[in-house]
């Protein structure tokens, strides 16, 4: 547990951040999330690969033996031409060998990656039990609350949306510039990171009053540390896991504001009793 009177320099945030993110308790929420959404999809994507390969075994078949192949009239004709070609293909064991291994490899590939985004939105919704942790584990003296309803997230979500999609707009002019369209490009997603990421942490922990007194204090902090938590998460190998270590690390940021506010109204109570 943190010394209640004690306040952590940036440095010793970032430790005491990365070592609760190697307890068991953080790993599990970050991994087991990440191995059953994978499972799952893999389970699904190799079902439907399957029964399409026999599909087109049977659509094989029929048109070698010279029967009539229903196709739909109104289907597109990328789909009329995918089939004919898949059909084709497949009549070779090599070409058929080297597109089951082509859809495979790609198929997995992707459902990895799509696993991983469906594991990021599914850790934001565990973000108070977290929190909660962390809570637990180092800020027992300090009340939490949260604020907001369950439509606020979709309120927040929706107007940073339109905002990020406006700043796109807006920045279009600059995307034809040779490094600055590097930071115009990331710009409007990192203010979406931003706003959401901080939105999902400060209303678990802190009451309105409390987020709207800490923004306006230390706003220019939390965007720092938001930046430097949107450049880890370009870094396709730390995405896997860095969901639970970025809402540690606000987490952490948002109670050691929390315990600041509560020294402040601890001094003023301790003034008007000597008065």
């Amino acid at each position: 547990m943190i010394n209640k009177d004690k306040n952590l320099l940036e440095g010793e945030i970032i430790a005491l951040s990365i070592k609760d993110f190697f307890t068991k308790p953080m790993l599990k929420i970050a991994i087991l999330p990440l191995i059953f959404t994978l499972i799952i999809m893999l389970i699904m994507f190799y079902t439907a690969a399957g029964y399409g390969f026999d599909s087109l075994e049977i659509y094989i078949q029929q048109t070698q033996n010279g029967q009539d192949v229903m196709v739909d009239e109104e289907a597109p004709f990328y789909f009329v031409w995918m089939i004919s070609l898949s059909a084709f293909l497949l009549k070779y064991s090599i070409t058929s060998w080297l597109v089951g291994f082509l859809i495979y490899t790609v198929g997995t590939i992707f459902i990895m990656m799509f696993s991983v985004f469906l594991t990021v939105i599914i850790i934001g919704f565990l973000t108070p039990m977290i929190l909660s942790v962390i809570h637990k584990r180092h800020y027992p003296h300090l009340e939490i609350n949260g604020f907001g309803s369950l439509l606020s997230p979709i309120f927040i979500a929706v107007k940073s949306l339109i905002i990020m999609v406006l700043l796109f707009i807006l920045f279009i002019p600059l995307y034809f510039i040779p490094l600055v369209n590097i930071i115009a490009i990331n710009l409007p997603f990192y203010y979406f990171f931003h706003k959401m990421l901080n939105y999902d942490v400060a209303s678990t922990i802190l009451t309105e009053e409390q987020y709207k007194y800490i923004h306006y204090k230390k706003a220019n902090s939390f965007r720092m540390r938001s930046l430097l938590l949107y450049f880890l998460s370009m870094i396709p190998s730390l995405m896997l896991f860095s969901a639970v270590f970025f809402i540690i690390y606000l987490g952490h940021g948002y109670f050691q504001e929390l315990n600041k506010i509560r020294d402040i109204k601890d001094d003023n109570n301790l003034i008007e009793q000597e008065l």
